[in-house]
């Protein structure tokens, strides 16, 4: 017996040491039986749409006509733009803009969207050429500590994810301010120009996406903080970093919900298919008006393959990444599927196989500035973009 007190004793004290390290407080979630449209964001309502229901389609088109009202189209032409995730790959999408200025070609996008890497970008990009050398500073001059603290295997075990945001959140909060708000806001509502942004709320699995334009519209220090923490959110890879919890608010009643990553649901997004078809039912879809959609993936298309250590961690990595370039391809054809339907022009550009340089470790100063070399040159000498989704037909 005494032998073995010391093994009994250790595990006693690992028993109680485990137990104080109980589950990460949170205000409970909202209950499933209510209808997400009645549920709004505290200090901050009515700025996002739950795109699976019929009420967040409605909303979503609400929105669309109260801007459209009384707005005098200036030509009969509209440009969209679609960023996808793919964290330091999104120096492929920074090269390409600031490349794209310099081709003196760039439009003025009537609706950017963004997922991810793609979600830091999409505010920049939304403002324009004056934002291309932040672009260009954010996508070439980070480092890893600019983006996380890792934490150390026991805390990252107990946390809520292996490493923490707070560097993130703090680089987006010296670019985005009042002032940059303010930029956003005149563009929603002065311009009529939309400014989407995807999460995935994790307690109703669902994607949500963000009306960034009202939010700075609403403006205020509530205003600001949720859309620092939408874009945060939409690039927190689950347990990675941590998820954004956001506090609700339904029939008086405060709850809470927990965002993380929007590349959780989707790579990447245009706008929901319902919205056109709602527009078309009522006859408010103009078809004279030219449309065209330029989409960016973060990726390479059709990646090399590579022999797998017979490892559980790498086999799972392995898979995980395999899922995440899959799903991303389908997004491609979902959108052209949607384009096609609605006679708007679709165009790809992705990082080639004639890009090559060695990805040592993620947000690595080298790879992203070869990477963002690639992309300008791509575009200041006329990007080729590509007419339809990788795959579609074999060249």
């Amino acid at each position: 017996m005494k032998k073995n007190s010391l093994p009994i004793k250790l595990l006693l004290l690992l028993s109680v040491w485990l137990a104080g390290c109980s589950t990460l407080e949170r205000v409970p979630a909202v209950p499933s039986q209510y209808d997400s449209a009645n549920v709004e964001v505290v200090g901050v309502p009515d700025v996002r749409y739950d795109i699976f229901t019929q009420s967040g389609i409605n909303e979503l088109v609400g929105h669309f006509h109260e801007l459209q009202s009384g707005y005098v189209r200036q030509d009969n032409s509209a440009a969209f733009l679609s960023i996808s995730g793919g964290g330091d790959n999104g120096a492929f999408t920074a090269g390409l803009l600031n490349g794209w200025t310099k081709a003196g070609d760039r439009p003025n996008f009537r609706l950017v969207t963004g997922i991810s890497t793609g979600a830091l970008i999409a505010p920049f990009a939304f403002l324009g050429k004056d934002y291309d050398v932040t672009l260009k500073d954010l996508y070439t001059n980070v480092t890893p500590s600019d983006i996380y603290r890792k934490r150390n295997i026991v805390e990252g075990f107990f946390a809520d994810s292996l490493a923490d945001s707070a560097p993130l959140y703090d680089l987006i909060s010296q670019y985005v301010d009042e002032d940059f708000l303010k930029k956003v806001a005149f563009e929603y509502t002065e311009n009529r120009r939309f400014l989407l942004i995807g999460t995935t709320n994790l307690d109703s699995k669902k994607p949500v996406i963000w009306n960034m334009g009202r939010i700075a519209m609403i403006g205020g220090p509530q205003a600001l903080t949720l859309f620092k923490k939408v874009m945060l959110a939409s690039a927190s890879i689950p347990g990675v970093f941590p998820p954004v919890m956001l506090d609700v608010e339904v029939d008086g009643k405060k709850y809470q919900e927990m965002h993380v990553d929007g590349g959780a649901n989707t790579q990447a997004f245009l706008y929901p298919p319902a919205l056109t078809q709602k527009l078309k039912d009522e006859n408010s879809f103009d078809r004279n008006i030219k449309r065209e959609a330029y989409i960016i993936r973060n990726a390479d298309l059709s990646p090399e393959g590579e022999e797998v250590r017979r490892r559980t961690l790498p086999i799972v990595l392995k898979t995980v990444g395999q899922l995440i370039h899959t799903q991303g391809v389908g997004d491609l054809y979902k959108m052209y599927i949607s384009t096609q339907q609605d006679n708007v022009g679709y165009n790809l550009a992705y990082i080639e196989d004639d890009f090559e340089f060695p990805h040592l470790e993620e947000f690595d100063q080298a790879y992203m500035r070869a990477l963002y070399d690639y992309g300008e040159k791509k575009a200041k000498g006329g990007y080729k973009w590509f007419k339809e989704p990788f795959g579609l037909s074999v060249k």
